[in-house]
């Protein structure tokens, strides 16, 4: 079968999906966009969309089985499509180097919790349970507390609760995003956020890069940029963690995207992972920085293809998420094409167009696009991230 032949699935359309849908292109692989939202914003980039909630495995499988040019199914840069990968590679005979234990590590934040306890690496002390029962529990941790669902994504249903008169709330906001009714809350941890993203290679990280994350204030903690790379000490030390968590949890082959934190104390803590390329453009900052195309590579792998990841690192690189301040009708955007022709800017990709109804950036996926920029030093690297986000601007109106 030639590469001109071969047809991807992707599942989800959200702006996380664009450059694996690019990367497919670039390399000859068409594309199946699966979503419910026919406006997502990845679908105008595929080659065929399918209508279907990705959580419907029977029905994508019925739609797409028999097809002599399907090739592989991905579910970039979303957690919550993990289980309907893994489950559409088994029933259509697809390649996939996910495993079982690997999407439920994604997928349930208070079992990774105890996944790391079992490998003996740091983490906060939690509780998990439901509503009643993290409101029953949660208080003898004492506050601060982290209270989140288990099985969301995206910072949703996340926040910081600083006392018992704000934990009904925090649990509240936290169930209404679990669509399994459970609950976590766990010792606030304070320290330095990065992001670990990596591709993993007969079960060991082959390729690893450290973002330096910049995040809201509490109590949302939405990423608004990623600086790569990170100190090269603290990357040492995270790559015998990851390869830990990969042998318990059988992942042979993929991407691991990974939320790190280092305590004032120094200690390192894996937060949570994602068997998955890494949103916010975190995978083409991967690339960036090492000098190989870490997307078109992780379309390979989905074709049952050897990846080649050999690095030449150099110079450093950054995302700056695009976010809104108020809510709203998005009236137009100005400076589009001025900064995709900025030196420096790789790449800009709009999550919203003229038209739609756009939040206020408290949440991931409320985001309104974001800038890749690459550079030889932090400094030029600062420079043109700032003159981007002067030349660009979103004209929002009244709420629709």
């Amino acid at each position: 079968m030639t590469a001109a032949r071969r047809t991807l699935a992707v599942l989800g359309g959200a702006d996380g999906a664009i450059s694996t849908i690019r990367a497919a292109a670039r390399l000859g692989v068409r594309t199946i966009c699966v979503d419910m939202r026919a406006d997502a914003p990845a679908v105008a980039h595929a080659d065929e969309f399918l209508d279907l909630s990705t959580r419907d495995v029977p029905r994508i499988a019925k739609s797409l089985a028999g097809r002599p040019d399907l090739a592989g199914v991905v579910s970039p840069a979303s957690d919550v499509n993990l289980p309907s990968q893994l489950a559409l590679a088994g029933r259509l005979g697809l390649p996939c180097g996910l495993s079982e234990g690997a999407v439920r590590a994604s997928v349930d934040k208070s079992w990774f919790r105890a996944l790391c306890a079992r490998l003996g690496l740091p983490g906060p002390r939690y509780v998990r349970g439901t509503e009643q029962e993290v409101l029953r529990d949660a208080p003898g941790l004492g506050f601060p507390l982290m209270v989140k669902p288990v099985d969301s994504s995206g910072s949703r249903g996340v926040s910081l609760c600083h006392g018992p008169g704000e934990l009904a709330e925090a649990v509240r906001l936290a169930r209404e995003w679990s669509l399994s009714g459970t609950i976590v809350a766990e010792d606030y941890l304070e320290g330095a956020h990065y992001t670990a993203e990596s591709f993993v290679i007969g079960g060991k990280v082959a390729l690893i890069g450290l973002a330096e994350r910049r995040l809201t204030p509490p109590p949302l903690f939405i990423t608004v940029q990623h600086t790569m790379p990170g100190p090269a000490g603290l990357t040492d030390a995270v790559r015998p963690m990851l390869d830990a968590v990969c042998a318990e949890v059988g992942l042979r082959e993929g991407p691991l995207s990974a939320d790190v934190l280092v305590t004032g104390t120094g200690e390192v803590v894996l937060v949570e992972m994602g068997a998955r390329l890494g949103g916010n453009g975190l995978a083409e900052l991967l690339g960036l920085v090492h000098g190989v195309d870490v997307v078109e590579q992780y379309v390979l792998s989905a074709l049952g293809e050897p990846p080649r990841l050999d690095a030449t690192p150099s110079g450093c690189a950054a995302v700056r998420v695009l976010g809104a301040a108020r809510d709203g009708k998005l009236i137009r955007v100005d400076g589009e094409e001025r900064v995709k022709a900025l030196p420096g800017v790789v790449d800009l990709v709009l999550a919203a167009a003229p038209g739609d109804h756009v939040e206020r950036y408290t949440r991931a996926g409320a985001k309104l696009g974001y800038l890749t920029a690459a550079a030889p030093g932090r400094d030029t690297l600062a420079g043109v991230l700032d003159e981007a986000a002067r030349l660009l601007r979103f004209e929002i109106g009244e709420p629709l």
